[in-house]
């Protein structure tokens, strides 16, 4: 049997054991995947001691993704994001970051190509970085609104290595919106127990609009019932989830997994 993992502090609430160990059921193939609490200062002994015991590869989540860079040899576009959540370990042990990706597959999976298309993304975090990176890279006009602008214009330079994008302040909010394409929501608002909150509302929308919410718990944020209100298309934050999960699991196996299956397993644990 063949093991993979979650590193995280915390990691009890993740719902990556649920969806992989169904991926893997699925497949008929004899591996398992936990989560396991590790602290940022035993990152290095935890991936190498993985390594060690043939772990098949782990997956990386608050507060690790950034540590991760000086541990593992990360790819281009993990380095650029400055952030890992995916090592392998079958040349070595190489990180690779499958957030963009996952957010990515989640619009293609409504039949939308970015390419060509103006994206606006709500915050400049972590999960921000991996969307504008990924999103620029493969064509999409990126706009980044932040409450701190320097953050925004911060993270705009940064991507700007790799495709268009820009920094802008969010003032306006009707005009920035009916001027975009794809509307991503990469904050924490709206999350639960303040399920009440969101920064976009109905009147700001247009109905050519799809709206993105990255946040999952609910699965129906406050965002996505304003963005119906207008009539635009919805993607909820599960599909975010599985996606990068299920890029992991082709990078340590080779097979691209039952992705219905993967995300039926995440919505009946929450």
């Amino acid at each position: 049997m063949k093991l993979y993992g979650v590193l995280g502090d915390p990691v009890s609430h993740s719902l990556s054991p649920a969806m992989h160990n169904a991926a893997f059921a699925a497949l008929g193939i004899d591996c398992e995947y936990h989560a396991f609490r590790v602290s940022p200062e035993n990152l290095r002994d935890a991936i190498y001691g993985a390594c060690a015991l043939s772990f098949g590869g782990l997956n990386l989540t608050i507060p690790l993704k950034e540590k991760a860079l000086d541990i593992v040899t990360p790819a281009d576009l993990a380095r650029q994001i400055g952030a890992v959540n995916t090592v392998d370990f079958k040349n070595g042990i190489a990180g690779y970051n499958t957030d963009g990706i996952g957010a990515r597959m989640a619009l293609s999976r409504k039949g939308i190509d970015i390419n060509g298309k103006k994206v606006l993304i709500l915050g400049a975090g972590g999960a921000a970085r991996a969307i504008a990176f990924q999103l620029a890279k493969d064509g999409a006009s990126v706009t980044i609104v932040n409450r701190t602008i320097g953050r925004a214009e911060a993270l705009a330079k940064d991507v700007s290595k790799v495709g268009r994008v820009q920094a802008s302040s969010f003032d306006d909010p009707v005009t920035i919106i009916r001027d975009s394409d794809i509307l991503i929501n990469s904050t924490s608002v709206g999350m639960s127990p303040d399920v009440s909150e969101t920064i976009v509302t109905s009147d700001m929308m247009h109905s050519n609009l799809t709206v993105f919410d990255i946040v999952y718990n609910p699965q129906n944020t406050r965002l996505l019932q304003e963005a119906k209100k207008a009539g635009a298309e919805t993607i909820d934050g599960v599909m975010m989830l599985v996606y990068q999960g299920a890029e992991a699991f082709k990078i340590w196996t080779g097979i691209m997994p039952p992705v219905d299956v993967m995300e039926k397993a995440v919505r009946k644990r929450l």
